[in-house]
């Protein structure tokens, strides 16, 4: 990562946005960053945690994004600016605290909300654009175009906040997060912080209850006050401005890194005299005498946005409310099909949408050409399927798992959520998993689905869950099953890591965010003292651990707990060497005569496996293999070897 926490105030640095944001916190004098990892998020406070002492703030990895938005805000009520930063899931998560934070305002230190959102569900179980919560809980929204108003807008949005009284939220998308751009750096704050929480004029502002002197409908007039301040600022706001020229044939009203795409498409039409574009970073309220000032410039309006048509429903809601002489131009974007309303949008995409509305013919590449590439393509770049890494202890975990279920025999089945073991649904776990909604949801399904025994349900149900996730949202939907009896197994999958997000720690890896020694809260020990059995299998021990799920299954009589306990692989390599040596003897492989038609390299499916086709045999890529030496165990002809390194 880069370093953030340089004081060179007018230099350059080259940042992804997401170091951006964590930067332009530290130049608005935060003392407090709490987060849990999601991707695209996971930098900011990534970034932060490292330099946190040096820089005399406090950074933590949070059990979950609620708590982390609870945290931050208790900070703020003591006077110390809090960020809180999370992918758009957890939105969701922190939605119940948010809903009654906005009504209270934040104490006198400011507050900010960052979402990091991921069109197209990149590293995601789905798209979801926060931008409509913003509007629904009245809470200021802005969001950075490029690299520099990433770090410009979240100094900024801190001053906004302790103006207005309120939270604000700055929403970023994944290709201003993961990107880099030059940024000019400002200056780092020198003052010193005091926290202090007074108990006396600070309470009203912090409890929306009735037991306050202010009642809540008179906090909801409160807010929509706070909100007009903030219109006030945005209406002048430098993140808003328009180029082009002063009568258009086609305004195209856009925002975050759809300003880039924007501008890439009219150079790239050369329209640059006959298009213009608005860009809006201040987003909800919407700068409405701004948008009725440039709706004059043209009689044909596109929105170019991600997701859902946010700015588009804000402009067309606010222009049926002029008066009837305003200007009333034809609006294109998503409701007219010219613009999608789902996955990423590019350069190219925006093209098409104005070639079609200008009556343009637009060719981006010749056309023989286009064909070669793709054949070069074909022809050069390996097929890659989603896999776990070589070595993953969860390749083994759900090799156990599908043994144990098919020796069962009673159709049982996996219910999942999201995490590295997501790719379960596939090949990469045996097309194990059944079910993948949210965090923690597996286990909350599974105690639905082990209460069905009265109509007559009788299949085993595993849930699977990661060691990070259990902790961030699983232990009350174990306790549901617990209390009520469920028959189900959960299944989770210690690897000593949030490896899916940066191996972040949590609460059971005994390190904190700001590399602090913590005491570890044994999962092991928590679930039994929830009243549920529980065993420790290491993965690796294939016959062990199949046997110990079957026992499981078979017991039946409530919710029991399996910790499959191997760290992750890309962890232990980098302090141990390898276990074992591999390879491949050819006398005893009988290629594709084995098992079911080469089970190695095409059921197996680790990547350190590979199929040499001029022999007809498996071999070892010694490059890949990590030496586990699990697909010893599970050739059914001995014909892999593991030796001891």
């Amino acid at each position: 990562m880069a370093s953030i926490d340089i004081d060179a105030p007018g230099t350059y640095q080259l940042l992804i946005g997401n170091e951006a944001i964590a930067r332009g916190a530290l130049e608005a004098g935060i003392g407090f960053a709490a987060a849990y990892p999601g991707t695209p998020s996971s930098e900011i406070v990534g970034s932060l945690a490292p330099i946190a002492k040096k820089m005399g703030i406090y950074a933590e990895w949070s059990v979950n994004e609620k708590v982390a938005m609870e945290a931050a805000a208790g900070a703020s009520f003591a006077g110390i600016r809090a960020i809180a930063c999370m992918k758009q899931n957890g939105i969701n998560v922190v939605s119940d605290f948010l809903a009654n934070l906005v009504m209270t305002g934040i104490g006198k230190g400011g507050l900010i909300l960052v979402s990091c959102d991921d069109p197209s569900a990149i590293s995601s179980t789905n798209e979801q654009d926060t931008r409509p919560i913003a509007k629904w809980l009245d809470i200021p929204l802005v969001e950075p175009g490029d690299f520099q108003e990433a770090k410009d807008m979240t100094k900024w949005l801190f001053d906004l906040a302790e103006k207005t009284g309120t939270i604000c939220m700055l929403r970023s998308v994944t290709r201003i997060a993961h990107a880099r751009g030059n940024v000019k750096l400002g200056e780092l704050p020198k003052k010193e912080q005091k926290a202090y929480f007074d108990q006396i004029h600070d309470l009203r502002n912090v409890m929306p209850t009735t037991f306050i002197p202010i009642p809540s409908p008179l906090r909801h007039a409160f807010l929509h006050l706070k909100l007009d301040k903030a219109l006030e600022e945005f209406e002048s706001s430098p993140f808003n401005r328009y180029v082009g020229p002063d009568e258009a044939d086609l305004l195209i009203i856009t925002s975050g890194s759809c300003w880039l795409y924007s501008q890439d498409a009219v150079k790239a039409l050369k329209l640059e005299d006959k298009v213009g574009i608005l860009k809006l970073g201040t987003l909800w309220p919407l700068p409405e005498k701004l948008v009725e000032k440039h709706l004059n410039k043209s009689q044909k309006v596109l929105f170019v946005e991600h997701i859902d048509p946010f700015v588009e429903r804000s402009v067309m809601e606010m222009a049926a409310n002029l008066p009837a002489a305003s200007p009333r131009p034809t609006f294109y974007g998503k409701r007219s099909g010219h613009v999608n309303a789902y996955g990423e949008l590019n350069p190219d995409l925006v093209i098409k949408a104005i070639a079609s509305i200008m009556e343009l013919t637009y060719q981006p590449r010749d056309i023989e050409y286009g064909k070669k590439a793709e054949d070069s393509a074909k022809s050069y770049v390996p097929e890659r399927s989603l896999t776990f890494c070589a070595g993953c202890p969860h390749r083994a975990t759900f090799w156990a798992i599908k043994n144990a279920l098919k020796l069962d025999g009673r159709s049982g089945f996996v219910t999942g959520d999201i995490g590295c073991y997501s790719m379960a649904l596939g090949p990469a776990g045996f097309f194990q998993l059944r079910t993948l909604h949210c965090m923690g949801a597996g286990t909350g399904v599974a105690s639905g689905l082990g209460r069905l025994g009265q109509f007559g349900f009788n299949q085993p149900v595993l849930a699977v869950v990661g060691d990070s996730t259990f902790y961030h949202a699983t232990i009350p939907a174990l306790i549901n099953g617990i209390y009520n009896q469920s028959d189900f197994i959960l299944v989770i999958l210690d690897n000593g890591a949030t490896a899916m997000t940066g191996f972040q720690p949590h609460p059971g890896t005994g390190t904190t965010a700001m590399g602090e020694s913590a005491k570890v809260v044994s999962m092991e020990d928590l679930c039994r003292s929830l009243g549920a059995r529980v065993e420790v299998c290491d993965p690796f021990d294939l016959t062990g651990t199949t046997a110990t799920l079957l026992e499981m299954m078979a017991e039946g009589g409530g919710a029991k707990v399996a910790v499959m306990r191997r760290e992750c692989e890309l962890v232990r390599g980098r302090k141990e060497k390898i276990p074992y040596k591999v390879h491949v003897d050819p006398d005893k492989c009988i290629g594709e005569a084995c098992g079911c038609d080469r089970l190695c390299t095409r059921i197996f499916l680790c990547p350190g496996l590979i199929w040499d086709k001029t022999t007809g045999k498996s071999k070892i890529d010694e490059v890949i293999c990590t030496g586990c030496g699990i697909c010893a165990d599970i050739c059914p002809q001995g014909a892999i070897i593991k030796e001891a390194a």
